[in-house]
């Protein structure tokens, strides 16, 4: 698989773009999917989607 863009990140990704440790960033996944799950998204254990992550932090594409 060709991997051109990365729709959903994992503890290292997000790690790697915020520059946080990693209990930090598996918290910030841990909340931000608690919040889709009470929208009714789809989550999933341990990924979060990069453009809801960049929208929650009200960060423009990095």
């Amino acid at each position: 698989m060709i991997e051109s863009e990365k729709y959903l990140l994992n503890a290292n990704d997000v790690v790697d773009l915020l520059g946080v440790k990693r209990p930090t960033a598996y918290k910030i996944i841990r909340d931000a999917n608690i919040r889709l799950a009470k929208a009714g998204k789809l989550t999933i254990r341990g990924k979060i989607n990069k453009h809801y992550l960049l929208k929650m932090l009200d960060v423009s594409e990095v």
